[in-house]
Order: structure tokens, then C-alpha cells, then sequence
């Protein structure tokens, strides 16, 4: 390995051949990472109005990382999403968690980022401010270009005088790149049509909607004829309420034309097919063959969860740097922009969160045929004319409904 020091010098014996080679042509620490550039990129405008403000360096500091690790963000979803679109096999599915997890724990570092700027007293930024001139984090191009490539849509944004990609018309090149991460399939998209091909939701094979269905109406009619045994008749009559509710809420995942305008109105984001593979994901996890995809969710939500944190975040410090009133320097409404963001029309992958309004209790779980029982024992395999099929059983739903899968082995022990 070759030591950290910009000379590119180490003590003897510790360079390899390969190393020493580099050397010599001259490439260092140094002239790899192109630290000239990099740490030279640190232009104070308070410098060149007289006296330098000291917090304006740690301004620009902050916010460059910021951009490094957006870039490294928008690197690891690309390449998310060109897995997806492409043959899925087990070791693609490892490397879609471990580059999705990556992108949650990037976020992580920069939702506890903001706490170095916090060191910042509002006085401290009131010093420069007025040298960022229209300057704004708003104007963030990468950030813009990670909500697209996730999936986040124009109709969920927050209205401004402005579109996000005002700033970026006069340079084709960057509104090209606006145009793709609109236009492409964004990483929700992509897992909605993967959550579409999960193995047991067709009507021809496991047919889980339906047993669920069946399952969730045993529940209700057991809460039922409790609540109704209750002695005490407000309490009664409010047990009883209860359950109908409960009732009128699982007919909104049932009804499809239901689900579907609820989907119109933005408070659901997938098809119906999509929900019920989440949810059959969900109940199922520790099935072998759902173990990996059950994973995957828990990292989408992790990522929302995160940005949401990270949204959070900059409301407050921007309230505790500007306050509640003051237009940003972007032109939006500063603060009162920045809190609208903080909500759920901004979380991308909102259905996951919901999967928990219709959990049931594990001993109302259908409980799997012997057929879906192997099926879903097996490692995750595909062949090339099964492209983009879900693990590999997309187009085969059907398979546990024929005698041959039925009459198959039990699950492997």
C-alpha cells in the first residue's frame, strides 16, 4: 500500500513493484486524489471585500462535502438501478444491498454533518451572507438529480416562483443531465416492477391476496365478537367502532379501484400488484428466497428516513441562522419553503412505511403450501431469457398451482 504523504516516499520494503512503478511516473498521494484542485477550491468572497470572516471557510468546507458525497450518492443509485435493469441473481442481489446500504450510511454521516455548522452563530453567517449574492443549497443540482434518480415526482414537490432547474438554463449540458434523471426509470420505479413479479401473488399460483383476504376477515369477525362481549356498553359501543374502522381501512388495500384513487391523490405511490409483493415480502422474511428482498426494503425506508432526518436538519438551522421569516438567498421562501419539504408527500418510498397499518397477527398468517414452501427455500437464480423477472420466478407464478409443484419435495432442511 502506498503511504499517505504527498511525496509518494515510504520506508524501504514498503512499496510493491506495482507501486514503486507508479512512483516513478510520478503519481503520488497527491497528484491522485488532484488535492491541488481540491483543496484549493476554497475562493472566500469576504476576502475580496476587505477583511476574510474566518466562519465563511468552514461555510464552503461543509457544503463542498456535501457535494462529494452527493456525487458518491448518485454513483451507487445508478448503479442500483442498472443492476435492476438488468439479470437479478443472488450475487447482483448482494450487491444491490451493499451498495444501497453504502448510500444509507453516507446519509447518516451527513444528517450529523449539520451539527459542525451549528458551531456557526447567526451573527458569524450575518458577517458573509450578503456575499453569496443569489447563491442557495436550493440551487443544488446533485441534490435535484438524487431526488429524480430515487424517484421523487414534480406533482409531490413544493410550488416555488421558480422550477428547481431554473438556475441551469442557460447550460445545456446540466439540463440535459435534469432531463435524463426525469426521463429515466427511477430506482422506485424499478422496484415497483420488481415487486410486481413476486413469486405467490398471481391469481394461478399461492394466490396470497386472496388468503390474506380470508385471513384478515377471520381477525376482524374474532375482534368483532370480542368487542361485542364486552359488559360495559361504552365501552362497547367504542370496541365495536374500532374494529369497523379497522375494517373500512383494510377495504382500502382490497378494493383496487380504492387503492387506485388513492394512488390519484398521491397518498399511495405503487400499483396494487407491487403492494401486495411488499406486503407478502414482509410477512414472509424469513423464508430464504425473502430474506434478501426484505432487507432491501428496510434499507429504502432507511434512506427516506434519512433524508427526511436530513431535511429536517437544515430547517432548523437555517430557522436558528435567518429565522422563520427571511427569504432565502436562492430566492424561496427560505424557512417556510424548507419546513413544507419535511412531510410525507417527500418520502419516496411511502408505502413501505405504511406495510405496517396492515400487518396482522403472526397466528392469522396464511401459512404456505408445500409447493410455495419450496419454492421459497431455494437460493435466487435466473437465466438469461428470465431478464428482469423477480429472483426467478416472475412468469411462473402458476407453477405451485399444477400437480407437478405440489407434489414437489418440502422445503430443505
Amino acid at each position: 500500500m502506498a503511504c499517505p504523504i504527498g511525496n509518494g516516499a515510504c520506508p524501504a520494503g514498503g512499496q510493491s513493484n506495482g507501486e514503486a512503478a507508479g512512483a516513478e511516473k510520478g503519481e503520488n498521494y497527491w497528484t491522485y486524489l488532484h488535492l491541488d484542485k481540491i483543496l484549493s477550491a476554497q475562493a472566500l468572497k469576504s476576502g475580496a471585500a476587505g477583511a476574510v470572516v474566518h466562519d465563511e471557510h468552514l461555510f464552503i468546507i461543509v457544503h463542498q462535502a456535501y457535494e462529494l458525497w452527493f456525487k458518491q450518492i448518485i454513483y451507487e443509485i445508478d448503479s442500483v438501478r442498472q443492476l435492476f435493469m438488468t439479470e437479478l441473481n443472488e450475487r447482483r442481489m448482494l450487491d444491490i444491498i451493499k451498495q444501497t446500504n453504502r448510500v444509507v450510511l453516507i446519509l447518516k454521516l451527513l444528517v450529523g454533518q449539520i451539527e459542525i455548522l451549528e458551531t456557526m452563530t447567526p451573527l458569524d453567517f450575518l458577517d458573509f451572507r450578503d456575499h453569496l449574492s443569489t447563491a442557495s443549497g436550493f440551487q443544488s443540482l446533485q441534490f435535484r438529480l438524487l431526488e429524480n434518480k430515487l424517484g421523487l415526482k414534480k406533482e409531490c414537490r413544493v410550488k416555488t416562483k421558480s422550477d428547481y432547474s431554473a438556475p441551469y438554463h442557460d447550460h445545456p449540458e446540466l439540463m440535459e443531465q435534469i432531463r435524463d434523471s426525469e426521463e429515466q426509470p427511477s430506482l422506485a420505479a424499478l422496484v415497483e416492477r420488481w415487486l410486481e413479479r413476486t413469486p405467490g401473488i398471481s391469481a394461478k399460483g399461492f394466490n396470497f391476496w386472496d388468503r390474506f383476504q380470508g385471513a384478515v376477515k377471520a381477525m376482524l369477525n374474532d375482534e368483532l365478537k370480542a368487542a361485542q362481549a364486552v359488559a360495559n356498553e361504552a365501552q362497547r359501543k367504542e370496541e365495536v367502532e374500532a374494529v369497523n374502522r379497522r375494517s373500512v381501512l383494510f377495504d382500502s388495500i382490497f378494493d383496487v379501484k380504492l387503492h387506485d384513487a388513492l394512488r390519484a391523490r398521491g397518498e399511495r405511490r405503487w400499483s396494487h400488484v407491487a403492494f401486495q409483493g411488499a406486503l407478502m415480502i414482509s410477512f414472509y422474511r424469513m423464508e430464504p428466497r425473502f430474506n434478501q428482498p426484505y432487507q432491501l426494503i428496510n434499507l429504502l425506508m432507511d434512506i427516506d428516513e434519512l433524508l427526511i432526518k436530513w431535511r429536517n436538519n437544515h430547517v432548523q438551522i437555517v430557522q436558528r441562522m435567518i429565522g422563520s421569516q427571511q427569504v432565502g438567498t436562492g430566492g424561496s421562501s427560505g424557512y417556510q419553503y424548507l419546513r413544507a419539504t419535511v412531510s410525507d408527500r417527500y418520502k419516496v418510498f411511502l408505502d413501505l412505511f405504511n406495510l405496517s397499518t396492515f400487518l396482522i397477527p403472526r397466528q392469522y398468517v396464511p401459512p404456505l403450501s408445500r409447493a410455495m414452501q419450496f419454492r421459497l427455500s431455494h437460493s435466487i437464480s435466473m437465466g438469461t431469457s428470465e431478464a428482469h423477472e423477480f429472483l426467478c420466478d416472475a412468469g411462473r407464478d402458476d407453477d405451485s398451482s399444477s400437480e407437478e409443484a405440489e407434489s414437489a419435495p418440502g422445503p430443505v432442511s
